[in-house]
């Protein structure tokens, strides 16, 4: 829905009004005929009818285009009073802004923030309801720390709920106990694994080098035997080269 006209001061020009709410157009969107709609108000007319409302012809909802940039800027200069006028809000601003101030406006209804209040006020008399608000909290007197409603400060028991704390408390510690000991013990699984893994690695390359060397006694005294032949050879041969 588009915003009320009578909130605007001056003349609005007729191509800013929404052809379906006849309102200010709001989020506006144009059909391929150029002609302005209210973005929600052009949704919900379009899931009963496919066509323009003002001159019947074809509209889907995929040819819907942003307002033209010229258009657009005259929207957002028009002046208007903020929605919180009745209330005593005189402030008047562009409609780019109008948003933004009533986000602020001292005069706009906001919710109490206490818990189970279901008063709303002024933000600029929120402070004074905070104040007397028969839901607002406050520090136990007592000096136990908690903090308690009013209506709740006959049935308070500072004993009764630092026991419940103190026992909540040893839930958690034993709860994160637990957790640490069982994280612990995956790690020492996990590191046992490893350290497993790692030893039969070794053991298998243990195994490899004594192959190794054993292949290479092997070779050493197949050599040996070798250079003890020769070495028999040459003597035979330096016998004979005597005897001639």
């Amino acid at each position: 829905m588009g915003y009320d006209i009578e909130r605007f001061v001056g003349y609005v020009n007729e191509g800013l009004l929404c052809s379906i709410c006849r309102g200010v157009l709001e989020d506006p969107l144009q059909a391929p005929c150029e002609h302005a709609f209210c973005s929600i108000c052009i949704h919900g007319w379009l899931v009963h009818h496919s066509n323009c409302p003002e001159d019947r012809q074809i509209v889907d909802v995929s040819l819907l285009r942003p307002l033209y940039r010229y258009m657009k800027n005259d929207l957002n200069r028009l002046q208007l009073h903020c929605k919180n006028r009745e209330s005593g809000c005189q402030m008047v601003c562009s409609l780019e802004s109008i948003d933004r101030h009533e986000k602020e406006c001292e005069y706009s209804l906001i919710p109490c923030f206490n818990v189970g209040c279901t008063v709303q006020v002024e933000r600029r008399n929120l402070d004074g309801h905070l104040a007397v608000c028969e839901y607002r909290s406050h520090e136990c007197p007592n000096g136990c720390g908690y903090f308690i409603l009013s209506a709740e400060d006959i049935q308070h028991n500072c004993v009764a709920e630092l026991r419940t704390e103190l026992e909540l408390l040893r839930t958690e510690m034993i709860c994160r106990v637990e957790e640490t000991k069982h994280e612990m013990e995956s790690r020492l699984d996990s590191q046992r694994r490893h350290m497993v893994q790692k030893e039969s690695v070794l053991l298998n390359q243990i195994e490899e080098l004594k192959s190794q060397i054993s292949r290479l006694m092997s070779d050493v005294c197949s050599l040996m035997a070798a250079e003890r032949q020769h070495r028999q050879e040459l003597e035979q041969a330096e016998l004979e080269k005597r005897e001639l």
